[in-house]
């Protein structure tokens, strides 16, 4: 094992930010194996780092980075889960198109399916949505449509060589890891981000999340949980919203959409039938529980954002953009964008 993940992996102390650029360092030069990658990303997936670890990890892939705008998007919200859960549809990349019909300016970050049947990156490829390859082609789209979905380049590039060290053994074998901190990761100028936090109310992650999305230059990040572990606010029963100021907001079932249905309304369909399906649902076409979901998602955005600050108001839209073909008529656009230019 190198020596520099020794520390890493021993856990007695939380490594610190020299141990993690000592780490990373040995990467770039080449200093690390096959055995060394698995052993890492082994660790990080059985057991995330102390929230002082964790930051000092994330703290040291951001001083590899380009240099980001000083200044974060005004009005723009980043939606993204750390899956896992109980399969539902791509909620998230619906509600993204439900609150920029809605006028929301929406960017999504995420990623190819780790643990979920279809993820967003997946679906977006059978839809014919184009992602953007850089942050300039990002606010291009963002100022012409309203949203713009980001390709791996928001996403450090330390973890697509440890992707390629790892070979033959695929990323879907981590998944855990890169799921609860992908949406940490991407390196997108928002003003404001809405991540789902999956397991029963966060799965035991909160601690640790919360201190990751209250790190400096982070955006205003509002965590959602339920009791049923969804990584998305769910129609069926209560929510949590954990505000960045340390608070908690419940949104009661059947205060603001009905409550009736079950998690199995929810399922996604087979990878084949999804882009079909993610049009119906689009149109607001597939069944009750799963447009009252989309709202309940698509106004949060809305009020992360601060495009409203009342929720019944954005509720309202959201529906609104379902009933008259808005956010199914974005989706459209979306695909035919760069061919018009």
């Amino acid at each position: 094992m190198h020596p520099a993940l020794v520390p890493i992996v021993d856990r007695r102390a939380p490594a610190d930010a020299d141990q993690w650029d000592a780490l990373w360092q040995a990467l770039a030069d080449g200093a690390l194996d096959r055995g060394d990658a698995l052993a890492l990303l082994a660790s990080l997936t059985a057991a995330l780092p102390e929230p002082d670890g964790l930051l000092a990890l994330l703290d040291a892939l951001d001083r590899r980075r380009p240099a980001r705008p000083a200044t974060p998007w005004p009005g723009t919200v980043n939606v993204v889960g750390t899956g896992g859960g109980p399969p539902t549809v791509n909620l998230s990349t619906a509600s993204a198109l439900v609150a920029a019909a809605c006028g929301v300016r929406v960017v999504k970050s995420g990623s190819r399916a780790h643990t979920a049947r279809t993820g967003s990156i997946d679906l977006l490829d059978r839809l014919g949505v184009p992602l953007a390859a850089s942050l300039d082609q990002t606010y291009g789209r963002l100022d012409a449509h309203g949203i713009a979905f980001t390709g791996p380049f928001v996403y450090p590039v330390q973890l697509a060589r440890l992707a390629l060290l790892a070979v033959p053994t695929p990323m879907r074998v981590f998944g855990r890891f890169l799921n609860t901190v992908g949406p940490f990761l991407a390196a997108v100028p928002v003003a404001a981000q809405v991540t789902g936090v999956s397991g029963a109310d966060g799965g035991g992650l909160l601690p640790a999340l919360r201190a990751v999305a209250a790190r400096p230059g982070a955006p205003t990040t509002w965590l959602v949980t339920n009791p049923l572990g969804a990584d998305e606010l769910l129609s069926i029963c209560d929510n949590t919203v954990h505000l960045p100021d340390g608070t908690t907001l419940t949104l009661r079932a059947g205060d603001l959409v009905p409550a009736d249905g079950r998690l199995d309304d929810l399922v996604p369909v087979s990878r084949d039938a999804a882009a079909d399906h993610f049009r119906t649902v689009l149109a607001g076409r597939a069944g009750g529980p799963l447009r009252a979901t989309l709202q309940l998602n698509a106004a949060a955005l809305t009020l992360a954002s601060g495009h409203r600050d009342d929720w019944a108001k954005a509720v309202a839209e959201a529906g609104a953009a379902l009933d008259d073909g808005a956010a199914l008529d974005l989706l459209e656009r979306l695909k035919g964008a760069d061919r018009a230019r």
